[in-house]
């Protein structure tokens, strides 16, 4: 079933689903006033009536209707909280459009691969057993590839413990979490410090330890932090709390 054949007798809207569709991105019929229940019951109405399911149909049906779904969301929250969305209404339905064309390309890959399937459908993989020949050599041509001497003397080497390896060129960091946090509560003292600070000159098993008691003094209450940016500094302070101990 196309998602043209579906046909909508709603309050606000009466024919195909795609001309509504249509209507809404160009926002020609509001979408606060399309019951997108009845669309649903709509359309399982008519898959009863056909009594059959087009698994692409729906799956192409079920994404239009999340999307419209969301967006419908989005425009029936107070303008104050449409601010903390990641996306507002105009991008929402060019997320929308991007989501059919997704639904249209993925269906576009099934169908090149259905063909690609069909077409080697024919083509089969034989399979056969070895040569009797090939099975089994008579005893009469059997003969040593190598001298039982050499065999020997590889089997001994696999017995062989080899010798250890020297790791002493090998630098070995030594750091503990209770070093970190002592090193932190240093910095926290002066009220707040740049993690940059906290792992200067470190390598790179230093900062995980710090980074881990850094969350251990998150969960205790001692401080907090802040980053402005996404790959910014990471400013870290002493917490409300933890001030009011030291006060």
């Amino acid at each position: 079933m196309r998602l043209a054949d579906l046909e909508l007798d709603l309050d606000v809207f009466a024919g195909p689903f795609d001309l509504l569709l249509t209507l809404i991105l160009r926002e020609e019929v509001d979408l606060l006033e399309v019951d997108l229940a009845e669309i649903v019951i709509s359309y399982i109405d008519h898959l009863e009536r056909r009594g059959e399911l087009d698994l692409e149909a729906a799956t192409e049906f079920l994404v239009l209707i999340a999307a419209l779904l969301e967006l419908k969301s989005r425009l029936m929250l107070p303008g104050q909280d449409a601010e903390e969305l990641e996306l507002d209404p105009d991008e929402a339905v060019e997320e929308l459009l991007a989501r059919l064309l997704d639904a249209h390309r993925y269906r576009a890959a099934a169908e090149h691969l259905s063909e690609q399937l069909e077409r080697e459908s024919r083509y089969r993989f034989r399979s056969a057993p070895l040569p009797a020949g090939l099975r089994r050599a008579p005893l009469q041509e059997a003969r040593a590839v190598y001298e039982p001497v050499r065999l020997a003397q590889a089997i001994g080497e696999l017995l062989r413990a080899p010798e250890p390896v020297d790791v002493r060129h090998i630098p070995q960091t030594r750091v503990t979490v209770a070093e970190r946090l002592a090193l932190l509560r240093k910095l926290l003292s002066r009220g707040s410090f740049n993690f940059d600070e906290a792992v200067e000159q470190a390598d790179r098993v230093t900062t995980a330890v710090t980074v881990y008691a850094l969350l251990e003094l998150y969960k205790q209450g001692e401080l907090t932090w802040a980053q402005p940016e996404p790959f910014g500094e990471v400013t870290v302070q002493a917490s409300v709390a933890q001030e009011r101990v030291s006060a």
